[in-house]
């Protein structure tokens, strides 16, 4: 007996049962976004290696430990995307998207991290992103997020907390970075192992530390925020007015720094306490330099994404009522007669009730067997077409959820009598 060939770990499998609540999601979103007037961008799961090295930074834990980069038959470098963002970018510099032009762009779908697969965090994970080019005001800031606050409203979850902070111009988090470099050298022997890495790369990461033998240096750090730029702190100050006018509850947090080297101005997070250390269910923020950083024209820009594990295991949590997703009504045949006259009833049926939801059992079998199969596909109602019914021109109906005795129906009047089912 051969061995069995099993998923790659990290990477899983998201069976009839599950789908359902995917599907849910996705279509709350696909909603959501469309009420906000942005449209579907479909990108490809492969990019050149150097567009996420030049994007997301070459130092980051990302481009140096998780990417899935492989060598083509060519000899280009290739990576499987770990992220939306970057793509985006590179379509709409390739495709003319940017230039003189507001963008309101979403997107969704698989991306990929080599990273240790736990609850929440997969090697192959679902992300919706949403991104808009082209305004640089605080205001398209504030409408990014009071749109995911309605979105968690619509998924009818509560228990969320927004985080914003600001990172400032480029310069003043230059300046910033040279004064935390300071404060963490002359405490290095406190730093774990991945915080010394840090502080000769990127010593903003440091702040983003999980280590909790380190929170109390963290806490005790300079703070961004007081060395912001006046157009970061006025735009920041104006976003936090927002968000109040619309009744948004946020807790600034100075030490939110998000992962990603491209961010810069505004930063959010929602977070949960429900999901453990994989708490973050969606972030974003500004990234003001990237399009340029990737050979366009200068381009404001901000966007945020969501994970899709995590809000399914928030949902699944939170055991929301969900559209059923069995059939309505599981159609039966006996003889061959039957089962061509069967076939032409169905696809009526189709024609008259779009939305019905019908199986037509087929692998022949007796009734008794049949009615098993009808039963355990969790149909309301079963009809049955045999002989008898041919004759007379009807169909039996047998509901199976129901204690209501079973009926004969005439063929011609099938669909007006299942039309209350849709």
């Amino acid at each position: 007996m051969s061995k069995k060939i099993q998923a790659v770990r990290g990477m899983n499998d998201i069976l009839p049962s599950q789908t359902p609540l995917w599907q849910h999601l996705e279509a709350t979103i696909r909603h959501l976004l469309a009420t906000y007037g942005y449209q579907e961008i479909r990108l490809p799961l492969l990019e050149a290696t150097e567009l996420f090295a030049r994007s997301i930074g070459e130092v980051t834990d990302i481009v140096e430990k998780e990417m899935f980069t492989f060598t083509d038959r060519n000899g280009d470098s290739l990576t499987l995307r770990p992220e939306g963002t970057a793509g985006c970018v590179r379509a709409g510099i390739e495709q003319g998207l940017f230039y003189n032009q507001t963008q309101r762009l979403w997107y969704l779908g698989p991306m990929f991290r080599h990273e240790r697969p736990q609850k929440g965090r997969y090697r192959q994970f679902h992300q919706m992103g949403a991104e808009v080019y082209g305004l640089s005001g605080p205001d398209i800031d504030a409408e990014m997020i009071i749109m995911t606050a309605r979105f968690w409203r619509q998924l009818g979850l509560s228990d969320l907390e927004l985080q914003i902070n600001s990172l400032g111009s480029a310069n003043a988090r230059a300046a910033y970075k040279e004064q935390l470099s300071h404060y963490f050298t002359a405490h290095y022997p406190q730093l774990d192992a991945d915080s010394q890495r840090r502080l000769s790369t990127n010593p903003l990461r440091i702040l983003d530390s999980k280590n909790p033998e380190m929170q109390a240096l963290i806490e005790s750090a300079p703070q961004l925020l007081e060395h912001l730029d006046e157009e970061s702190q006025a735009d920041f100050a104006a976003l936090q007015q927002l968000l109040d006018q619309t009744g948004i509850r946020y807790r600034v947090n100075p030490r939110l720094v998000r992962g990603l080297d491209y961010y810069n101005k505004t930063v959010f997070e929602w977070v949960t306490q429900q999901l453990g250390a994989q708490g973050t269910i969606c972030a974003g923020g500004r990234y003001d330099t990237l399009v340029e950083q990737l050979g366009g024209q200068p381009t404001p820009a901000i966007g945020f994404a969501l994970g899709l594990e995590r809000l399914v295991l928030l949902l699944a949590q939170s055991n929301l009522p969900l559209p059923n997703p069995a059939p309505h009504v599981y159609l039966m045949t006996m003889g061959d007669q039957a089962m061509q006259q069967g076939f032409r009833l169905a696809e009526s049926l189709r024609d008259d009730l779009p939305q019905l939801r019908i199986v037509v059992h087929c692998g022949g079998g007796s009734f008794k067997s049949q009615f098993k199969r009808a039963d355990k596909s969790g149909a309301q109602i079963a009809l049955v077409l045999g002989e008898n019914e041919l004759e007379q021109q009807q169909i039996t109906l047998k509901y199976l959820r129901t204690e209501q005795p079973q009926i004969s129906v005439a063929l011609t009047k099938l669909a007006d009598y299942l039309q209350p089912l849709v």
